[in-house]
């Protein structure tokens, strides 16, 4: 069994593995790291599916983004909740945009996938 350690490590690279644009405009990419019953509360206020995720994604504006105050904590034997802030710039140039966000991902079938995910707009202070 990993180390709590290498779990947040392993979870940290995959969410960010979901920011990078090449990986959200990939349909097979984003339906190996989400579960077949995902669901997302987006920051819009709307809930969204895998599928619907899936297809959203490949029509998104090119953003670049990064993690920061990442954190996980082991709920139970093999669900992780993992909390962070990301930063997103639109491209070319674009303001940053700051959101909290919070993912519980799964064990199952030998790989980790995202099961839930909710993104909230934050503020700079």
């Amino acid at each position: 069994m990993e180390t709590e350690q290498a779990k947040e490590t392993v979870i940290r690279q995959l969410e960010e593995r979901l920011l990078q644009p090449e990986v959200r405009r990939s349909a097979s990419d984003v339906a190996a790291l989400l579960a077949d019953d995902f669901r997302e509360f987006g920051s819009s206020g709307r809930s969204w599916t895998k599928q619907q995720i899936i297809e959203t994604l490949q029509h998104e504006a090119l953003m670049q983004g990064g993690l920061s105050d990442f954190h996980t904590t082991t709920l139970a034997q093999g669900i992780v909740l993992a909390t962070y802030t990301a930063v997103r710039h639109v491209e070319p140039v674009g303001q940053p945009v700051s959101s909290l966000h919070s993912s519980i991902w799964r064990w199952s079938e030998g790989r980790w996938q995202m099961l839930f995910h909710q993104g909230t707009p934050s503020k700079w202070d």
